[in-house]
């Protein structure tokens, strides 16, 4: 005969072995006396029926993918996940619904913008085009003075001897 467990029991081993530090279902199994093939269907039957393997995860995580996070928050990762020992990372990294792959790509990314040899030569680059283009509109500028210039110098001439065309009139009319 198949022994009858109450669903308060299953709530609290569904619980146990989904919350971050839990243990397997095998090692469960041995500890308490309950099959581990009944202990997993539990958990499958969980997730089916209610969030309940879900929700503390959820709850901490705020079931956020990884491309959602800010800067600050992959820093803030980065930073912690940086000290902690092999044990504590994964459980940190199950608390917050990330990847180990994940991680590392942030802390490389990280690193690689704060690389001294990459910031300087996007410096001296964009320092270069910033130059081209100062010279470019101090050469139009003058351009531009010269042109102004000769217009003004075209206007008073013509004003001091009259225009070309005045002076043919003028000829033709006497």
């Amino acid at each position: 005969m198949t022994p009858v467990y109450s669903e308060e029991l299953k709530a609290r081993m569904v619980q146990k072995l989904t919350s971050p530090a839990g243990p397997s279902a095998t090692s469960l199994s041995h500890e308490i006396g309950i099959p581990q093939s009944t202990l997993s269907r539990w958990i499958r039957q969980a997730g089916r029926v209610s969030p309940m393997a879900t929700e503390k995860h959820t709850k901490k995580a705020g079931s956020k993918r990884p491309q959602d996070w800010s800067a600050e928050e992959k820093l803030a990762a980065v930073l912690a996940a940086s000290s902690l020992e092999e044990e504590a990372l994964g459980r940190f990294l199950r608390e917050q619904g990330l990847h180990g792959a994940t991680l590392a790509r942030w802390r490389e990314q990280m690193l690689k913008g704060l690389a001294p040899g990459q910031s300087r030569r996007r410096t001296s680059a964009e320092t270069r085009r910033v130059r081209e283009l100062e010279r470019e509109l101090r050469r139009k500028e003058k351009a531009l003075a010269e042109a102004s210039a000769l217009l003004l110098l075209k206007k008073k001439a013509s004003q001091i001897w009259g225009d070309e065309d005045d002076d043919m009139t003028a000829r033709r009319g006497r």
